[in-house]
Order: C-alpha cells, then sequence, then structure tokens
C-alpha cells in the first residue's frame, strides 16, 4: 500500500496548498508534521483489491483518503485548542503559536476542504457517510468536555464516547474504501464494523499509555488525561476496584505525585482489565471480516493493522 500513500500525501499537500496563508500555512504545517495515516490506509485496504488497478476508482479511492485524514487533521487542531495542549508531534500547536481564533479557523477550513475532496467521487452516499461521522466526532467531543473531571464516569459511558470520538472515523474509512471501490453492502457493514472495533481498541489502548507509555514514545508527558479532567477506562476500573483512588485520581495535578499515581495506577489490575477489553475489541474486529466474505478487501493487510494497534501497547 506504499505507493498508494504516497499518492495520498500528494493529495493531502495539494488539497490544502493555494489558500489564503491566514489557514493554509497553519493546515500545511499540521500536515508536514506527519502521523501515521492509519485511516488513509484503512480506506486503501477495505477497497476490493481490483479497484486499485482501474484509474477513475483508484483517483476516488485516494480522495476517500485524503478526505478522511483531513477530518482528522481538523478534530486534532480543534482538540488542541480544546484541551489547552501546546505541542503536538513535536510541534508547537496552532493554538499555541497563533492563538485560538487561527486554530479554530485552520480546523474548519480542513473541514471543508475534506468535504470538497470528497466531493470529486461523485457519490453522495460517500459524502453523507462522511457527514455522519463528522457528526459523531462533535458528539464525542461534547460527551468528553462535558464529563471532565466526572470521577462517576460509567464504563458504558465511556465506551459511547469512545465510539463516537474515535471509533466512528475508523468505521468510516473502511465504509468509504468499501462504498468507492463497489464493495457489495454486506461486505460494506462488516468491513465498517472492522473499523469500528480496531479505533475502540486504538482509543482503549491510547488510554493506557497515558499512564504507563514512556514519554519518548507517546510524545507527551505521562498523566496528561489525568490533570485534563479526561477519565479513561483504566482509571474507572481501577477506581471500582479501589474505592480509596478517587481522591488521589481528583487532586492529581495539584501536587508533585503526577508520576507516583501514574506509576500504581500502570500497575493496577484495573489496567490489566482495560488492556482485557481492548483485545476483546481486537478480537471482534478480526472476527468481523474472517466469518464472511469482504468481496475482495485486502484483508491481511486488514488484520495486520488490528494486531499493530496490540504491538503500539506492547
Amino acid at each position: 500500500m506504499t505507493p498508494f500513500l504516497a499518492l495520498c500525501e500528494e493529495r493531502l499537500r495539494r488539497a490544502v496548498a493555494g489558500h489564503a496563508d491566514e489557514v493554509g500555512a497553519p493546515a500545511a504545517d499540521t500536515l508536514a508534521a506527519g502521523g501515521k495515516r492509519v485511516r488513509p490506509l484503512l480506506v486503501f485496504c477495505a477497497a476490493p483489491q481490483t479497484a486499485l488497478a482501474d484509474p477513475a476508482v483508484r483517483e476516488d479511492l485516494l480522495s476517500a483518503a485524503a478526505a478522511v485524514e483531513l477530518v482528522h487533521m481538523a478534530t486534532l487542531v480543534h482538540d488542541d485548542l480544546l484541551d489547552g495542549a501546546t505541542m503536538r508531534r513535536g510541534r508547537p500547536t496552532v493554538a499555541q503559536s497563533l492563538g485560538a481564533e487561527r486554530a479554530v479557523s485552520t480546523g474548519d477550513f480542513l473541514f471543508a476542504r475534506a468535504f470538497g475532496e470528497l466531493t470529486r467521487t461523485g457519490s453522495p452516499v460517500a459524502v453523507s457517510s462522511l457527514a455522519v461521522a463528522a457528526l459523531h466526532l462533535s458528539q464525542g467531543e461534547i460527551d468528553q468536555q462535558r464529563a471532565a473531571f466526572d470521577l462517576t464516569l460509567t464504563e458504558d459511558a465511556y465506551l459511547a464516547r469512545c465510539r463516537r470520538k474515535t471509533a466512528a472515523l475508523f468505521s468510516v474509512a473502511c465504509r468509504l474504501g468499501a462504498q468507492v471501490g463497489g464493495a457489495g453492502p454486506a461486505a460494506t457493514e462488516r468491513l465498517a464494523a472492522f473499523g469500528e472495533n480496531v479505533g475502540m481498541a486504538f482509543q482503549i489502548f491510547d488510554d493506557i499509555l497515558d499512564l504507563a507509555g514512556a514519554p519518548a514514545a507517546t510524545g507527551k508527558r505521562r498523566g496528561t488525561d489525568l490533570c485534563d479532567g479526561t477519565v479513561t477506562l483504566p482509571v474507572i476500573l481501577a477506581m471500582q476496584i479501589e474505592p480509596g483512588l478517587r481522591p488521589l485520581v481528583a487532586d492529581a495535578c495539584a501536587g508533585p505525585g503526577l508520576e507516583a499515581l501514574c506509576d500504581r495506577l500502570a500497575a493496577h489490575p484495573g489496567l490489566a482489565l482495560a488492556r482485557e477489553r481492548a483485545l476483546a475489541f481486537v478480537a471482534a474486529a478480526r472476527a468481523a471480516i474472517e466469518d464472511g466474505p469482504a468481496d475482495g478487501a485486502a484483508v491481511d493487510a486488514l488484520l495486520e493493522i488490528a494486531d499493530g494497534v496490540v504491538d503500539r501497547y506492547s
């Protein structure tokens, strides 16, 4: 898939070029910061592989892959503003370097360019699919803001938030690959389910890494979610097992004990349970595409992506 990702990267550069510097320049900087491009990769892998040989379909798949990544970039710019983040992938965030107004306008620009790119496919169904996912993303962000510092947050509420805020974009990446590539309805739904489950596992493992990951690997200090008031699954489960942790979590950033709390939570049975939940989502993702026809999707590559989510934590 490397050649297709390279073509997608060029498509992304073109999508943000040639516009007003006020939004085009920070958008280009956000793009230049890089990333794993997992979501575009899902688009290409979920498409019937024979479709990639058709130049016209390949162009539409490139538009779909670029659109999904542009939406992802937009959410990063907006999330960094809402979270008060100062660094992203080793660079100052747009909000940090240019201020809140420029961050809002840059994120809005990236959203607009995403849908502008997707309309090139001429598929109202594809545009509708991405619009629904974008709505879920915004609702998930609202869920997170409303639940800030809420130590009574339930596991079900956490999972619902993850399904909207993270898994929706993974799911629509697979859905778009299947739809634009010409897969049938049944395979499209299986592939979308695969993407959703991978996205759920991805978010849970990301939340585990916030407590147990090395800053050199994650690009941020441990306990960032604790300080932001973002209550995550390993913390929820740890507090269920050990209610006495609640005051420590509530005061995580009030003193010098953040590292010690992260160490304690990283070794806690609650974190091990959270990992089991993530692995269950990986298993569900695998089952979604192993138990029925996938209409020519690159199943082996998709399974590698699912396993790579686990490897990211391990």
